[in-house]
């Protein structure tokens, strides 16, 4: 499951640098609302994932002590 989100995590950072980059181009409003909204998009995502790993990490730990102590 951490590999999974290993991956997505990283497709995620990639298109935030990404979108990031084409902010500093020469863009049309409507482009730039468009690559800003979807940047915002990338970041919730990649939070929203952090959390998903973290309450992974907290159970395996949980179930890695609770196999310890039978």
């Amino acid at each position: 499951m951490l590999d999974l989100v290993s991956a997505r995590s990283r497709t995620h950072r990639d298109n935030i640098a990404r979108y990031r980059r084409l902010l500093e181009t020469r863009l049309t409003d409507f482009e730039r609302q468009y690559i800003q909204r979807r940047l915002l998009e990338e970041q919730s995502e990649l939070e929203t994932l952090a959390s998903v790993a973290t309450m992974e990490i907290s159970a395996g730990n949980s179930f890695s002590a609770a196999g310890q102590m039978e």
